[in-house]
């Protein structure tokens, strides 16, 4: 117990000596300032002009309060007047004059006699007979770039210009003054139609011999057969943007025999008319012709009589169907016109 006791008073004496220590060692007033900082001395330059206490600054509606942290107030702007000059006026500048275009003169240009258009006639067929370039019909007419012309229109040719006779899209009679060479024959004046013209014929033709075919069964009736065999291209009728089929478009294989679709006699063969390449016309009784168009070959002439089913020519590669065909048409004559027919509606079925 002795022990015990001295051990428990040694503790005690170093705790008491352990607090006695620290109060001696904490400071007797704090180590930092706990009053205002002074205000620092005048560093040489003026002081900033506030307002009275009384007054706000400019742009504040609050007057100025000394310790309330505030933005200071904003700087005002310098005014004064820029010195500068205008900007230059537009000046407007025209443009020189561009001198007119007179196109130059063309040989044989100067106008002479006047052709009258007549049904069925077109500016190239025009231009073909009369050996004149249908830009110059054109140009002396002012017929515009399409060398648009209308039944009964008078055509005015150049001095030049060379009545060649037969064309099937230029029918008229020849006008007084201007040159027909010897030998050539001038076609007589068309019938008063609208319908498209058939080649001009230069004599008359007279009726087919007896083939031993069995006759129509009535005047105006048609006693035809087929020309080929194949499918049908394109129909009779309109086809659009103003223009019409006379006839249809029977595709087949090139070089497949054309025959006549009637016993008649041949009254033009040649491939002057305009779009139907090699082409073949037929008369026969009743008043009915045929017309084979866009052939390889032919194989008859002019003036040639032909019995029904005799080879003509073969399917040629003209007809812009995209593949080997013939056109062909059948009309009938009503006075002196020949109405274009569908040959559907009298091809046997």
């Amino acid at each position: 117990m002795t022990g015990i006791s001295g051990w428990m008073r040694a503790v005690l004496i170093v705790a008491a000596g352990a607090s006695v220590t620290a109060c001696i060692s904490y400071p007797s007033e704090p180590r930092y300032s706990t009053r205002a900082t002074p205000a620092p001395a005048p560093s040489g330059y003026p002081p900033a002009a506030y307002p009275p206490q009384s007054q706000p600054y400019p742009g504040q509606t609050q007057p100025y309060q000394p310790g309330v942290s505030e933005s200071p107030p904003p700087a005002t702007a310098p005014v004064g007047s820029v010195e500068g000059g205008a900007l230059p006026p537009t000046v407007s500048v025209t443009p020189p004059a561009q001198p007119s275009y007179t196109p130059a003169p063309v040989n044989g240009g100067q106008p002479g006699a006047a052709y009258v258009i007549q049904p069925g006639d077109t500016i190239s067929g025009v231009g073909r007979r009369f050996q004149t370039p249908v830009q110059l019909l054109i140009d002396l007419n002012g017929l515009g770039p399409r060398g648009a012309i209308t039944t009964g229109q008078r055509i005015i040719l150049p001095e030049s210009a060379v009545d060649t006779g037969r064309d099937p899209y230029a029918t008229g009679p020849s006008p007084t003054g201007v040159l027909v060479p010897n030998g050539s024959v001038p076609p007589p004046p068309p019938p008063p139609s609208g319908n498209a013209a058939l080649p001009a014929q230069t004599r008359p033709v007279a009726p087919p011999p007896s083939t031993g075919a069995p006759p129509p069964a009535a005047v105006g009736q048609a006693n035809l057969v087929w020309p080929v065999r194949g499918d049908i291209l394109r129909r009779f009728g309109p086809v659009g943007m103003g223009e019409r089929n006379n006839g249809i478009n029977i595709g087949a294989s090139a070089g497949t025999a054309v025959v006549a679709s009637g016993a008649g006699r041949v009254a033009y063969v040649g491939d002057d008319l305009v779009g139907q390449g090699l082409t073949v016309l037929i008369v026969h009784n009743g008043g009915w012709r045929t017309v084979y168009g866009h052939l390889g070959s032919a194989t008859v002439s002019d003036g040639d009589d032909v019995r029904q089913g005799q080879q003509i020519g073969t399917v040629g590669l003209t007809a812009g169907d995209g593949r080997p065909s013939i056109h062909f048409e059948t009309r009938q004559m009503q006075g002196d016109d020949p109405v274009a027919v569908d040959p559907l509606t009298v091809l046997p079925r």
